[in-house]
């Protein structure tokens, strides 16, 4: 064989020598490498996961979030400003807007073709507005749970040549609610208007208040409303047309003694509206409309009779139902009755609790003096027991004071029989069996 040839054989075998050497070197490498990742010092987290000493978990680095570039960054920028500028430039169109309606009167709309619904309008200030809303020519429907009172209040209405028709609804029970809701659908129409006007108050100091009173006040004083509004809000939806109207209180916005119940419940009902407003706006159902009435201590209507209240007097039930139907005809957002305490409202948030707890003390030294129904003669609240069977004969009287032990004793000794409170003036509602301490509206 030629050297040429034999020189050529050896230099082809190095070089696959060679390369066989160049891969076994390459596995050691990778084998170490492994074994390296193998023995890395693991750290034991609770949920039983390692973490790595860099901070990446299982191995597996953490994704990092992209760099913004500078211009995204400018163009967030200039957005967030743009908002904020036309939040400023609308807020001051809305100002404007009221400051105009305030100098030259607001609009304010018809409501001849409406089908109003008012709950507890058996007496009290839902009969004012029963009366009111038939003159104008409304389509009237009031539910309560006093027969006897829907019946005058119906004769009151149609008296007058307005159209009024009445339903025997518990609105504390959904199921009543809802049921009532079609008959009214299939007898009447659908409601364009409703008024969320029952409510209960106990009057007691929060221990001596009865559970079964304190879940009555939030059955009637706002869960109702959602039922109510659930029942009758898609078809206001459906027409693009309709109203909700709250009646809240003054004290939805404030706390008082012996009415921890029922502000916490008005409270509620106050939070309803607003949400439910905020809502329909941002679904965009700005055709339907929201008021919520918040009137200081009414007269006349069997809840506070007796309230001792100073600085501010009680408002007449005739002067708060002109000023619920004006406020409905306005579309206005929130009506405080009077007036005047809506600047008394802001001090709320701007002053020390000292300052805003002294006010409230001396506003309201007692919310109700007797601490059971005004319908009582007296602090020492006589409760006379009916025979049940509507006569109201009395079968005999007991007298209780107004502590807790004699207060529970008492609701468990009449919760036994069948009781009604003793007759008063038309200011109450109803005549069934309430519960001790409760009044209705």
């Amino acid at each position: 064989m030629p050297i040429c040839k034999l020189s050529k054989l050896k230099l082809q075998q190095s070089i696959i020598v060679s390369r066989q050497i160049n891969q076994k070197e390459k596995c050691k490498i990778c084998v170490k490498m492994v074994k390296n990742n193998n023995n890395l010092d693991l750290k034991p987290l609770s949920n039983g996961h390692a973490l790595l000493q860099n901070g990446h978990a299982g191995g597996v680095p953490t994704p990092t979030a992209p760099a913004v570039g500078w211009r995204q960054t400018l163009w967030n920028s200039w957005d967030a400003f743009a908002d904020v500028a036309w939040f400023i430039i609308t807020c001051i169109g809305y100002i404007l807007q009221d400051l105009y309606y305030i100098a030259f009167g607001y609009p304010e709309k018809e409501l001849n073709t409406d089908i109003a619904l008012i709950t507890g309008g058996g007496n009290g200030l839902g009969r004012l507005l029963a009366e009111r809303l038939g003159k104008m020519g409304t389509k009237v429907i009031i539910w309560d749970i006093n027969k006897k009172g829907i019946a005058e209040t119906c004769e009151i209405v149609e008296e007058a040549g307005g159209y009024c028709k009445g339903y025997v609804v518990d609105i504390s029970k959904k199921e009543e609610v809802y049921k009532a809701a079609d008959v009214i659908r299939e007898e009447v129409g659908d409601v364009t208007l409703l008024i969320n006007n029952a409510g209960v108050v106990s009057g007691l100091h929060l221990l001596d208040t009865p559970d079964h009173l304190i879940e009555r006040s939030f059955n009637v004083n706002v869960m109702a409303h959602f039922w109510t509004t659930k029942a009758f809000l898609p078809k206001m939806i459906e027409k693009e047309r309709g109203h909700i109207a709250t009646i809240a209180s003054l004290a939805g916005h404030v706390g008082i003694s012996k009415l921890v119940d029922y502000c916490a419940s008005k409270f509620a009902a106050v939070g309803f509206d607003e949400a439910l407003r905020l809502e329909l706006e941002v679904l965009g159902h700005t055709n339907i409309q929201t008021t919520c009435i918040c009137p200081f201590f009414i007269q006349a209507t069997g809840m506070f009779d007796d309230v001792n209240a100073r600085w501010v007097p009680t408002l007449n039930p005739n002067d708060v139902a002109d000023r619920v139907i004006s406020a409905i005809k306005k579309n206005e957002k929130l009506a405080v009755i009077p007036g005047f305490l809506k600047f008394l409202l802001s001090l709320k948030w701007t002053f020390p609790w000292g300052c805003v707890g002294g006010l409230l003390r001396r506003l309201v030294p007692d919310a109700s003096p007797h601490g059971l129904p005004s319908s009582q003669a007296s602090a020492s609240a006589t409760i006379v027991s009916c025979n049940g069977n509507g006569s109201g004969k009395v079968n005999g009287s007991i007298i209780s004071s107004t502590t807790a032990a004699d207060m529970a004793a008492l609701d468990a000794q009449l919760s036994s029989a069948s009781v009604t409170l003793p007759a008063k003036s038309p200011s109450m509602l109803i005549q069934r069996t309430p519960s001790l301490g409760e009044r209705v509206l």
